[in-house]
């Protein structure tokens, strides 16, 4: 979180992908804690980069709603960055794009910014 508030890399996301995360915080967390997650979310949502979604590829993922993640990262032409490696594989190795581990992005963004 503090690299992102920093402006040390610039996530990209779509607009179901944002709704999507809104949905997750809302389902997930008690009223008033929602209530300033969704407020945190918006804030580090400023700070990313939109991403419109000109090509759909469905199916890419084992789960169809994961579906949604590999457009945004084929239209941003971005890397991936999730714990659910598994998940993405397939999809990663089918259309090129790379997949990293939360650990690996970090040690990268660290080693960017000394």
């Amino acid at each position: 979180m503090d690299a992102w508030v920093d402006w040390r890399f610039v996530p990209c996301v779509s607009t179901a992908l944002a709704l999507e995360y809104e949905a997750v915080l809302g389902r997930r967390l008690k009223p008033a804690k929602a209530d300033l997650a969704l407020m945190a979310l918006q804030a580090l949502l400023a700070r990313s980069e939109y991403v419109p979604i000109f090509f759909r590829w469905r199916p890419a993922s084992p789960d169809p709603g994961d579906d949604m993640v590999v457009e945004c990262v084929l239209n941003s032409q971005s890397v991936l960055v999730t714990k659910n490696l598994k998940d993405f594989r397939s999809a990663a190795r089918e259309f090129r794009f790379a997949v990293l581990a939360p650990s690996e992005w970090m040690k990268m963004v660290d080693s960017r910014s000394q």
